[in-house]
């Protein structure tokens, strides 16, 4: 069979087709039933990639020949920390207790915030406070923490030139100091292991004490450092968008709002804290995650590598060349999304989410390489939806423009100004 021709347009030769990139030969799938195979071969017909500038940014030298037992190892770690059993046991206090105290500053003092940049503050501190057990009450060098990771963030989508001066040089040199304060962190925990409150770098390190474990120091570092990244871009800009659609669609504030104070009207305490019962029952809640997150598209591309030749529609992709997947063409197609444009939590309506992904729906990835923070992320957002909602109010200021660079911005930024809803505390 003949290899996969190079493609001009996606109109003359389909939804598949071949070009170069990172100086390797590139098929790109905008077609959602290769994109869910692919995802689901890895192991058999692919493997995982990542561009060699990723892995420099990122820190991630043997990512892409990582063995199987190795991927499901680190996976493993993940989801004692992020994983419904310890979402259910720990987390969501933590989380609903540093959202509502955040959200009764601001609508308290009424301010006027750049929500993404506020948001990505707030939900750094809960993911970090979970991973590192940071306090900013009590710790100083967080502060450095937070800043140089929004150097690393908004530097990391740049050309490769590593020159002082630069995007990309700018990136490396916030990674480097956030690596080293993690790396002061972590000699001080190997030095003085703690037995009780355990977070995610206690548990490394309960690992690098065992007898021919896996993990090394580097790649713990490594495994903070992306976890501290992912955990609360992502995230910010989904809640900052999904605020954005909520200011200009009333009928689905309303129907959102109901949901929540439904769920006041159904408790003995209206002031206690979220259950996990509660955020379960959230529905409406989930279709407006789901929506904002198919339209953020906040993850444009993901790379897998065949491991040997692959047929597809009469021609073969050879061993070792790249497929590109590419979520943003499924989920703003208008043969598979009615109006895909606009923003309709209800067209995910009795369609919960696997958890190994959907053919249509991709923001978590799929397969063996499902998002382990998924659920993490979906019950963050409910819980700041939560108390959005039915505590507060809000109006636009200024700002609001989008666009997308590769990842969705807000080059404006988006100034809200955020007030009480009723007489009384959150």
């Amino acid at each position: 069979m003949p290899i996969l021709p190079r493609l001009v347009t996606t109109t003359k030769y389909g939804m598949v087709f071949k070009t170069s990139l990172f100086g390797m030969q590139v098929v790109v799938s905008t077609d959602p039933e290769l994109n869910y195979f692919v995802l689901q071969q890895e192991g058999k017909i692919f493997k995982s990639f990542y561009p060699k500038t990723f892995l420099e940014l990122f820190g991630l030298e043997d990512i892409n020949d990582q063995k199987d037992a190795k991927s499901r190892y680190l996976k493993s770690i993940i989801i004692k920390v992020l994983g419904p059993e310890n979402l259910k046991e720990k987390l969501l206090c933590n989380m609903d207790e540093e959202i509502r105290k955040r959200l009764c500053l601001w609508s308290a003092n009424e301010s006027i915030i750049d929500l993404k940049d506020s948001v990505s503050t707030l939900f750094f501190d809960v993911i970090a406070k979970t991973l590192i057990s940071y306090d900013p009450s009590t710790t100083t060098t967080t502060t450095d923490l937070m800043r140089y990771l929004k150097v690393f963030t908004n530097s990391m989508f740049s050309f490769p030139f590593n020159i002082p001066g630069t995007a990309y040089h700018r990136s490396l040199q916030g990674r480097k100091i956030v690596m080293n304060l993690l790396k002061t962190l972590l000699s001080e925990r190997l030095k003085s292991p703690r037995k009780e409150s355990k977070d995610c770098l206690d548990l490394l390190v309960d690992e690098l004490g065992k007898k021919n474990s896996m993990l090394t120091e580097k790649s713990a570092l490594n495994l903070i450092f992306v976890l501290l990244i992912a955990s609360f871009v992502s995230t910010s800009r989904t809640i900052s968008l999904t605020t954005k659609f909520l200011s200009e669609d009333l009928k689905v504030l309303k129907d959102l709002t109901d949901e929540h104070e439904a769920v006041l009207r159904n408790r003995d305490e209206p002031n206690s804290q979220i259950t996990w019962e509660e955020y379960k029952s959230m529905s409406f809640t989930q279709q407006v995650i789901k929506e904002a997150g198919r339209l953020a598209n906040i993850v444009p591309a993901s790379f897998r590598k065949t491991i040997k030749d692959f047929a597809i529609n009469g021609y073969i992709i050879p061993k070792d060349w790249l497929v590109m997947i590419y979520p943003p063409a499924t989920h703003l197609n208008p043969h598979i999304h009615e109006d895909p444009l606009t923003f309709n939590p209800s067209r995910w309506e009795g369609k919960p989410e696997s958890n190994r992904g959907e053919k249509n729906y991709l923001v978590f990835g799929g397969g063996i390489r499902y998002c382990v923070g998924a659920e993490f992320s979906r019950l963050e957002m409910a819980i700041f939806l939560h108390y959005f909602v039915t505590k507060c109010r809000w109006k636009d200021v200024k700002g609001g423009n989008i666009v997308r660079s590769p990842g969705l911005e807000f080059p404006d930024g988006y100034h809200i100004q955020v007030m009480p809803k009723n007489v009384g505390v959150l």
